[in-house]
C-alpha cells in the first residue's frame, strides 16, 4: 500500500514534468528550437519575390518574454515597435506600432523589412536561428549569433553570384555559377576570372569609389552564359567609377547610371586572398 510520503513524491514529479515541459526544454535539460519571444536576434537577410537582401549590420528584433508581447528592433536605420500575438510556436501575428522615419542609405532593405514584418509570420525555430515566412513565401531570416564582420574589399577573394540592373539582382545561370571571381590585392592589382576569360588590372579605390583600369585579358571565346556574364563585367568594370559596399561578406558594385538603370553585381566573399 502506497504511503503518503509515496503519493506527495508523485504528485512533486508530475508538477516538476509540467514545469519542464512548459519552460520549453526537455527533461533531460536539452533545449527545444526557441520561438522568437524572450530573445534579441540580428537579422540576417529577406527574401523577398525570390530575392535575396543582405541585412545591414544594425538590423535587429527584439521580442518579449511575457504577454502582452512586444517587438522592439530596428530596420537598419529606422527603430521600431510592434506588438506580437503568438498563435502556437509555429505562428505569431504582428501589429505595426511606431516608427522613426530618418531618410537612410538603405531605405529599400528597411521598406521591405517593414513591409514583411507585419500581419501573420509562421515560425521556423531552429537553435539560435528562426525564419518567418509570409503566406507567399516571402521571410525574414534571424540569428542570436553576432553578426560576421564587413569582409574587407581587398585581399579577399570575391565570387559574382547576381547581377543586378535597375536595382533588381538575378542570380547568375546554373552553369556560369561560382566561374567569375577576382581579387584586389593591396597594393592596387586586380586578377580574376570574367566566367570564362582571365584577366588582370589596376584598381584605384577613393572612399567608397572604385576605378578599374583597362583590363588586360585572355582571348577565349566565350559562349551561353558565361559568355554573356562575361560581357556584362567587362562593360562594367569599364564604366567607372564604380560604387562598392560591403555588409558582412557581401560586396555590392554598382556602375554610375542612373538610379533605376544602374547595372551592378552582387558577390560573396570566398576567403581572403594570400
Amino acid at each position: 500500500m502506497r504511503t503518503h510520503r509515496h503519493v506527495l513524491a508523485a504528485l512533486a514529479l508530475a508538477a516538476a514534468t509540467t514545469v519542464t515541459a512548459c519552460s520549453g526544454h526537455s527533461p533531460s535539460g536539452t533545449s527545444v528550437p526557441p520561438t522568437p519571444a524572450g530573445h534579441s536576434w540580428s537579422v540576417q537577410s529577406l527574401t523577398v519575390d525570390g530575392r535575396t537582401l543582405p541585412a545591414p549590420a544594425a538590423a535587429q528584433l527584439a521580442i518579449g518574454d511575457r504577454q502582452p508581447y512586444e517587438a522592439t528592433g530596428n530596420y537598419g536605420c529606422n527603430g521600431f515597435t510592434a506588438g506580437v500575438t503568438f498563435e502556437s510556436d509555429s505562428a505569431m501575428t504582428v501589429k505595426p506600432g511606431s516608427t522613426t522615419a530618418m531618410a537612410c542609405e538603405d531605405m529599400a532593405f528597411e521598406t521591405a523589412f517593414a513591409g514583411l514584418f507585419q500581419g501573420r509570420l509562421t515560425i521556423e525555430a531552429q537553435p539560435g536561428r528562426v525564419t518567418l515566412s509570409t503566406a507567399e513565401g516571402d521571410s525574414i531570416t534571424m540569428t542570436t549569433e553576432p553578426r560576421t564582420p564587413d569582409a574587407p574589399l581587398t585581399a579577399t577573394t570575391w565570387i559574382v553570384n547576381s547581377l543586378v540592373s535597375g536595382g533588381t539582382a538575378a542570380s547568375l545561370p546554373v552553369d556560369a555559377q561560382g566561374r567569375a571571381r577576382f581579387t584586389i590585392a593591396a597594393d592596387g592589382s586586380a586578377s580574376g576570372s570574367l566566367g570564362c576569360n582571365r584577366f588582370s588590372a589596376k584598381a584605384t579605390v577613393d572612399g567608397t569609389r572604385l576605378t578599374f583600369g583597362p583590363l588586360v585579358t585572355t582571348r577565349m571565346a566565350c559562349e551561353g552564359a558565361p559568355g554573356e556574364v562575361e560581357r556584362a563585367l567587362t562593360e562594367l568594370f569599364g564604366s567607372n567609377p564604380l560604387t562598392w559596399k560591403i555588409q558582412g561578406g557581401t560586396l555590392t558594385l554598382t556602375g554610375p547610371g542612373p538610379g533605376p538603370d544602374a547595372k551592378g553585381i552582387v558577390a560573396e566573399a570566398a576567403s581572403a586572398a594570400e
